[in-house]
């Protein structure tokens, strides 16, 4: 048993040497996928190049998530030079075949969500719940000036102006809600200690204080 991202597990099932046990949207709906990540020094000497870097993502994801761009889209990541693999096994939305669970074909949501209501926005709780979970299992100490860290790295101002400059703020608005896995417990971002300690499986983990560099001062655009 093994952890891989498509197009090897739908492959894997279709020429019958593997299965698929459960999707990552089965363990967590909505889950973050990929995130864009830059340099503060670099974001702060480029502040109309960062926004026009997330712009031209969202717009992208927007063209993914049309379902009259997948011929086009699957053709381009078959090529050799991105995924090189026949076409038949990329999916940009559900299969429609029964091999992507144990007992019963794909559920009602695609495999991909590329654009829409909660999808893109950079989420500051996703971030916190990532910090718990690295502490948890013994990877780091959890930071205790969290606040201060994801208000560094997780720059929503960035990717709120870039809605804003392609008219996309009723199509990406944003509701704040607890995250909640396939174990049932949610988690927020009120007390994210509690969380941790509530936990009845973890390691002996530590909390340290992060020595956060001086904020490089930023320009953003008027």
């Amino acid at each position: 048993m093994g952890l891989c991202g498509e197009p090897w597990n739908y492959r894997a099932a279709l020429e019958d040497v593997g299965f698929t046990v459960a999707t990552d949207l089965e363990i967590w709906n909505g889950h973050p996928g990929k995130v864009l990540g830059v340099r503060e020094d670099w974001a702060a000497a480029y502040p109309n190049t960062h926004i026009a870097l997330v712009k031209s993502l969202l717009e992208a994801c927007r063209y993914c998530a049309d379902p009259a761009n997948e011929p086009e889209i699957r053709e381009l990541l078959a090529q050799r030079g991105y995924v090189s693999t026949d076409r038949q096994y990329i999916h940009l939305g559900n299969p429609d075949r029964p091999t992507c669970d144990v007992g019963q074909p794909f559920r009602e949501y695609a495999h991909h969500q590329f654009f829409g209501d909660g999808v893109n926005r950079p989420s500051r709780t996703e971030h916190l719940w990532h910090l718990v979970q690295m502490a948890r299992w013994g990877d780091t100490p959890f930071p205790r000036n969290w606040v201060e860290v994801l208000e560094r790295l997780c720059r929503v101002d960035i990717f709120s102006m870039a809605v804003r400059e392609l008219g996309l703020s009723e199509q990406l608005t944003y509701r704040r809600s607890a995250i909640q896995l396939f174990d049932g417990v949610p988690f927020t971002a009120d007390d994210p200690l509690a969380y941790l300690h509530s936990l009845p499986i973890k390691r002996d983990f530590t909390i340290a204080e992060v020595a956060m560099p001086p904020c490089s001062p930023r320009s953003l655009p008027t």
